[in-house]
This record gives structure tokens, C-alpha cells and sequence, in this order.
């Protein structure tokens, strides 16, 4: 969602800006700006509509130039993406200027309010009404911060804001309220740094601290005060962020996806490393601070997540209810407080999200904190709000993931889900030793197998190019395999454009029968795993009909090789693991049809990484 980036130092502020813009491209945009303060203390304005291209651009041509200054990447929430829309936001006396993460709430009567005051706006948009507010403060305090204090309490919703004054040059106010976006603050020498998500900044500083809700920081190039909105002083922890900038490059490959999807080799690894004991047998995963009392305990685990992630916890539910046999509910996060979830003592709710800032998760841990749960997460981004209110957390181990369209933060959880498996059910003690040492042992075949998947691209390619001109398409799974046919759908659907349905392949009598022809590819999940003959009986009840039959099979199989169009080959392996095969050619698949289909891959339209309001 909307990218925020701010510089205060002795360097130009215009391309660390840009250049912070760019890193956060993959978060989905439809305009963006830069505002600078430049020698004469003026506040100098570039925006545009459109991709960061036509920004850079406009600066090239009206060129600012200045050693403080804040950038906006804005997906449109209200009003049309337009330059007249797009951030940052000034105030009528041109000396005030705001870049926002979030929905003002209860703008319209705040509108209405300072409209009555004789405040002319001069965009559509929610955010326009907080940088009058501030002047507004401004003029009753003459003081920057109180006036920004003053205006966060008077708004409504979940935000993250960045601020600049021309009257006060020498700082520039972040401030986070709820779980709209990140506020990171970035280290360095005479210089800060603040931006909405890590990648912004990491070429610049490696050393970052985190607000949290209803925080506010006062950043000067020497440094950063921290305080609540009461105004009670914080001491910011700092992080040293261990991230290779140039794995947030393309490098050799066309797209950040198809990048991504052959980084899974690595990211499996990285996953095992340090948490498993191939000799002994035993799963290690400290940051989750689970203790054998505490295992012994819990009666309940509900994984709350959305799109992508919540397909990972589908799976986790098999594992966890299999392996360590306590029962699991998965929530869509956005549904999950609606419903009044019972919670009780020993109930735990797991959140699962890349980018630890998604605002629907978030809410569904704090639904979660106020019932009295205890708070898991499994999260990719290092100092994520997802990671620092849960009382404990895995921690993804792929690095960044730039492409909107998740891979390696789909398989590597999965991973998570099943060690996390196998932990409870040490603790508990309730799985026998040599069965333990089996599961565990079953995990050091996964990052090789991963790799044996993307040797069959090639054939994969072949198959996107039969199937670039569908309108539609079926995908079929059972048991474990469920989840990867839901999955493999919502690929191909967000990055392709295709209409595309997972479904249950036991209730293809019940509704999806009648929409199989000869023009409806269906792909059916037909691995070597306890329902492979029923998936088999599935195929030949979609070949009956007319229909067209891809099918994800284990190599070797000359049965299903025969009863279908065509395969999707993956190598043998214990059918619990099989998930994280399976979804390997589904995601080469999209991304494939996507690419020839001459799409934007990693930004597809109407999306974003971070889905941060609601």
C-alpha cells in the first residue's frame, strides 16, 4: 500500500527520496510525490499520477533540490488517482506539507468543520484534512509538535504520518496511530532516515527502531526523541537489520517473481538452518518461547491470516491437528473479530503475514490480546508490528519478498507450520521418539525437491502457452492439497487476469461439474498422497465432460500421465510435505501465462503488497 519516505542530513534529499520510492514500488501504487525544503526554507511540490517513471520525470524537468524532504507512493482510497490527489498534502499557507499512511475516519465532518472556517481544500482526498488540521494547531500553539499531537487526536481510523515544516526546518515528525503501515526510523551519521518499510532505506543505514501505536518521534539529522501521545518519553530500540540490499534486485531474471519463485532453494534452507537437529531429531524455534508447560496447556490454536497466508494456515491446521492433535480453527483475518470468537484460557490465535503490518491481521491479534489469547505470529519483516505484540514468533527466513504475488513466503511458512507441528508435539509428549525423528528427518529432502520442481520450467512454459487465452479456469485438490489448489487459483487470477476458482475436488458434483468444456482447463492436484485415488476418479470425471486436465503429479506416475492432457511433474516425497512442491509449478504457472499475456507481473493492477487499511 502507500510508501512513505523521508530524509534529514547534509546530503540532497531528492534522490535518497526517489530512490527510497523505487525499493517500495512492489507495496502497489497509483501516484506519487516529493516534497523538498530547499535553501530558502521554501516548501518545493513535484507530484504525478501514474508509475514512479513519470515523478522522476517531472523532477527531471522542474528539478527541487533540498537536505530535507519527505515522498509519497499513494494507492487510492479516496479520490481518483490524479496529481491534484496525489501525496504530499500542503496547507493553505504553503509552509506545512503531510504524507499519510491510512483513512481519516471521520473526515467528512472535519472536512465540513474546517470548511466552515473558510479552509478552501484543494483534492479529494481524507488526508487534506490533516494538514489543516496542523496548521490550524499551528497558529493556537505555534509549535509544530503540539500541533501534531493535537490533530492525531482529533482524527479517527488507523495512520502512520510523516511531517514538514518550513518554519521549523531542522525536523521532521513521524507519528503511528493503530495498524495502518509501518513508521520505521533509519540511523545515520549526522543523517536519519524514516520510512514506512525496511527495503526504503536499507542502502542507506542498516541500523533501524520501530514506532508503535500511538507513538511519535521528532527526527533531527543527530538523532530521534520518541514519545507517546501523552507525551510520555520512549526509549526506542534500535535493530541492526541483517538484509542483502541486492537480493531486493532482479538480477538475472525478468521479473521479481520469477526471481522469487527460484529463490525458494535458498529460502527452504534458511528456514531449516539453526532450527532443526538432524541428528537428534528435534525442531528448535527459540523466538517462539514456548516451554513444555506452556505446550501442555494450550487446547486450542486459531490462525487468523488473509489471502496467500491464509491458504499456508490451511495447511498448518492438518499439520498441527495430525501431528501434535490439537484442534485448530483458521479465520480469514478480516471475518475473524466480527464473529466473537470464543476464546478461553489456553487458547492461542497465530497470525501469519509477510509483511507483519497487514491492518486486518492486526486487528485479529488485538481482538485475540483482549479476549486473553496468547499471541503467535509467523512474519517475514524484521520489527513488524506482527512480530513485536505477539508473546512469541517464527521469523520467515526469505529476505525480501518485492513481487506482489507471494512465493517464497507461502512455501517457507508452510515449513514453519510443520515444525511448529512437530515442537508441540515433542512438548506435549505425545509423539514417540522414533516418529519424531522421522517427520524431523523428512525435512532434509525439501530444499533439493524444491529445486528438482524448477527444473521443469520448461515444460511449465509449454503449458502457459496453451493455456494464455483462457477465460476461465478450475483447480481441484483433497486433503492437504486443498489449500494449493485454492492457492494456484488466486496466482493465477491476481497476476494473470484469468478467472480462476479453487475448489474442494469432492464437491465438484455439487456445483463446478457444469461449468467443465473443452474451453475450461481444469488442474487437478493428483500427488502420491492418501488421495490420489480419488483425485484419479476426479480427472477421468473432468476428461468425461469434455473438459481439458492439467494435472500436478508425482513423476513417474503413468496413470495419471495417461489420463490427463498434460503434467505438472513434482518428485516423490512424504505426502504431509507434499504442499510445498506442489504450489512450486502452480506459481511458475501463473507467472508464466502472466508474462507471455504481456502483464505488469510484479505490480498487477488494483493490488498491493501491504494491505494496510482496511
Amino acid at each position: 500500500m502507500c510508501g512513505i519516505v523521508g530524509y534529514i542530513g547534509g546530503k540532497d534529499a531528492t534522490p535518497i527520496i526517489l530512490n527510497g520510492l523505487r525499493k517500495l514500488e512492489y507495496r502497489g501504487y497509483d501516484s506519487a510525490g516529493i516534497a523538498v525544503l530547499d535553501g530558502d526554507n521554501k516548501i518545493e511540490l513535484r507530484r504525478d499520477a501514474g508509475k514512479l517513471d513519470n515523478l522522476c520525470n517531472l523532477v527531471n524537468r522542474e528539478p527541487i533540490s533540498g537536505n530535507v524532504g519527505i515522498g509519497h507512493t499513494r494507492w487510492a482510497t479516496h479520490g481518483e488517482p490524479s496529481a491534484r490527489n496525489a501525496h504530499p498534502h500542503i496547507g493553505s499557507t504553503g509552509r506545512v506539507v503531510v504524507v499519510h499512511n491510512g483513512i481519516v475516519e471521520n473526515y467528512q465532518e472535519l472536512q465540513d468543520e474546517l470548511a466552515a472556517e473558510g479552509v478552501e481544500f484543494n483534492s479529494d482526498t481524507d488526508t487534506e484534512t490533516i494538514v489543516h488540521l496542523i496548521e490550524r494547531y499551528i497558529t493556537i500553539t505555534g509549535n509544530l509538535e503540539e500541533a501534531v499531537r493535537k490533530t492525531l487526536q482529533q482524527i479517527r481510523g488507523a495512520h502512520g504520518i510523516v511531517v514538514l515544516s518550513a518554519d521549523e526546518p531542522d525536523k521532521i515528525i513521524a507519528a503511528r496511530i493503530g495498524n495502518a503501515g509501518g513508521v520505521v526510523i533509519g540511523y545515520g551519521e549526522n543523517e536519519m532516515f524514516v520510512a514506512s518499510d525496511i527495503p526504503a532505506i536499507l542502502e542507506q543505514t542498516r541500523k533501524m527502531s520501530f514506532l508503535e501505536s500511538r507513538q511519535m518521534a521528532v527526527v533531527t539529522r543527530k538523532g530521534v526523541t520518541v514519545q507517546t501521545l501523552d507525551g510520555k518519553p520512549i526509549t526506542p530500540a534500535i535493530q541492526t537489520i541483517n538484509w542483502d540490499p541486492i537480493a531486493a534486485e532482479k538480477g538475472e531474471y525478468r521479473h521479481f517473481m520469477q526471481k522469487e519463485i527460484h529463490e525458494q532453494v535458498r529460502s527452504l534452507t534458511d528456514t531449516l538452518a539453526g532450527r532443526v537437529d538432524f541428528d537428534k531429531g528435534l525442531i528448535q524455534l527459540p523466538q517462539l518461547k514456548l516451554t513444555a508447560e506452556t505446550a501442555r496447556k494450550i487446547n486450542k490454536i486459531i490462525i487468523t491470516a488473509c489471502g496467500t497466508a491464509q491458504h499456508a494456515g490451511l495447511v498448518g491446521k492438518i499439520y498441527i491437528e495430525k501431528i501434535a492433535r490439537i484442534p485448530v480453527e483458521v479465520d480469514i483475518a478480516s471475518e475473524f473479530r466480527y464473529r466473537d470468537p470464543i476464546i478461553q484460557p489456553g487458547t492461542v490465535v497465530l497470525s501469519i503475514s509477510q509483511s507483519g503490518e497487514t491492518a486486518d491481521t492486526l486487528a485479529a491479534m488485538e481482538e485475540g490480546r483482549q479476549k486473553g489469547a496468547i499471541l503467535w505470529s509467523i512474519v517475514n519483516a524484521i520489527g513488524s508490528q506482527a512480530m513485536r505484540v505477539a508473546d512469541g514468533y517464527i521469523s520467515m527466513q526469505v529476505g525480501p519478498e518485492i513481487g506482489v504475488a507471494s512465493t517464497k513466503a507461502f512455501t517457507a511458512p508452510l515449513v514453519d507450520l510443520y515444525m511448529l507441528a512437530v515442537l508441540l508435539a515433542d512438548l506435549r509428549g505425545t509423539l514417540p521418539v522414533e516418529q519424531r525423528k522421522k517427520l524431523v528427518n523428512d525435512l532434509r529432502m525439501i530444499p533439493d525437491l524444491a529445486g528438482k520442481c524448477l527444473e521443469h520450467e520448461p515444460e511449465v512454459m509449454s503449458i502457459a502457452r496453451d493455456m494464455k487465452d483462457a477465460r476461465d479456469a478450475l483447480y481441484l485438490g483433497r486433503g492437504i492439497n486443498m489449500p494449493i489448489a485454492y492457492e494456484g487459483a488466486l496466482k493465477l487470477k491476481e497476476i494473470s487476469y484469468i478467472h480462476a476458482e479453487g475448489y474442494p475436488a469432492g464437491e465438484m458434483k455439487h456445483g463446478p461439474i457444469a461449468l467443465i468444456d473443452k474451453d475450461m482447463p481444469v488442474i487437478a492436484l493428483a500427488p502420491n498422497d492418501p488421495w490420489y485415488e480419488k483425485m484419479a476418479s476426479q480427472i477421468e470425471q473432468a476428461k468425461a465432460r469434455g473438459g481439458k486436465v492439467i494435472a500436478v503429479a508425482t513423476e513417474g506416475d503413468k496413470n495419471v500421465e495417461h489420463l490427463a492432457d498434460s503434467c505438472l511433474w513434482v518428485p516423490s516425497i512424504p505426502w504431509m510435505l507434499s504442499p510445498v512442491l506442489t504450489v512450486i509449478p502452480l506459481q511458475m504457472l501463473a507467472y508464466h501465462i502472466a508474462s507471455i499475456r504481456g502483464l505488469d507481473v510484479d505490480q498487477p493492477r488494483n493490488l498491493a503488497k501491504s494491505v494496510t487499511v482496511e
